[in-house]
């Protein structure tokens, strides 16, 4: 199957089972009009975030990286009442987007964007005593990826689920002699968490609107 392919079959998925959404259309164009890069989740990938966040019944959310605030929307409306979703972002301009974004969506009371390096941020959030959370969503710089899993393991608890994006860089995965630092950064990821024996997880390939990819996903079970 080629790539046009993969985007008919997304489309065809996302007007059937996600359904167009003024508040989610507006974060996209937003981002769009500011010149951020298009590299937030498809709706039907924000759609399956948002129900494993559901099905996981998380009342805590932590996301690192925001972006134009679209995967961060997605996830607010998967809380229940008195839930909360903290996300991190490095950039000004993504966090100045985020916020018109979610507060165009009415989630600016249960949303806390924080702006600043997220290695920076994270130790704040321990000592803050922001955790443990629920549900946790990487995605962010995939050098720093096995970092970031380091601290969503310190600010969990048994039964989160942690969600890594973009952790099959169209195959080159695969590759041990990668010099990409991205693709170095995925598998440090991988080798982390395979001996990690708090956690069990997998990772699943993806194609669609968004190329040639997938998530990790791991179970935090002690």
């Amino acid at each position: 199957m080629a790539e046009a392919e993969w985007t008919a079959v997304d489309r065809y998925i996302t007007d059937t089972l996600v359904h167009p959404d003024p508040a989610l259309d507006a974060a996209l164009r937003a981002s769009e009009e500011a010149g951020l890069p298009a590299i937030s989740v498809s709706a039907n990938q924000g759609k399956l975030l948002q129900l494993m966040a559901r099905m996981q019944g998380a009342r805590n959310i932590l996301e690192i990286g925001t972006l134009g605030g679209y995967s961060t929307i997605w996830l607010a409306r998967a809380l229940p009442r008195g839930g909360r979703l903290i996300t991190l972002e490095s950039e000004p301009k993504h966090a100045e987007v985020a916020r018109a974004n979610i507060a165009h969506a009415g989630l600016a009371g249960i949303v806390d964007l924080s702006l600043g390096r997220a290695l920076d941020t994270l130790p704040v959030l321990e000592e803050e005593g922001a955790g443990p959370f629920d549900f946790v969503f990487i995605d962010a710089d995939k050098p720093s990826n096995p970092d970031y899993f380091a601290w969503a393991l310190r600010l969990s608890r048994p039964g989160t689920v942690i969600v890594v994006d973009n952790v099959v860089r169209a195959g080159a995965v695969a590759d041990p002699d990668s010099s990409d630092i991205s693709v170095r950064g995925v598998r440090e990821l991988n080798a982390l968490m395979a001996a990690e024996p708090r956690v069990t997880a997998t990772a699943i390939q993806t194609v669609g609107s968004k190329g040639y990819d997938g998530f990790a996903v791991a179970l935090v079970t002690e």
